[in-house]
């Protein structure tokens, strides 16, 4: 059985109360690790290439208004 089967079982054990409590532990958990990327994102400088990319495809003509 794989680490998500077992944690899948897992989960569908749990009472009301502990599944609660964790998807409240599993949403902060998700919230830190999108933090950590946004960070690391913002170091690489991934954000000005993601911007530049975007403002060489508007002057290309290759965008749409919403």
């Amino acid at each position: 059985m794989s680490k998500l089967e077992q944690i899948e079982k897992a989960v569908a054990q749990l009472d009301r109360q502990e599944l609660e409590a964790f998807s409240l532990w599993f949403e902060e958990f998700q919230a830190e690790r999108w933090d950590r990327q946004i960070e690391k994102d913002d170091a690489e400088s991934e954000f000005d290439r993601l911007t530049e990319d975007a403002l060489t495809e508007f002057r290309a003509g290759k965008t749409r208004s919403l």
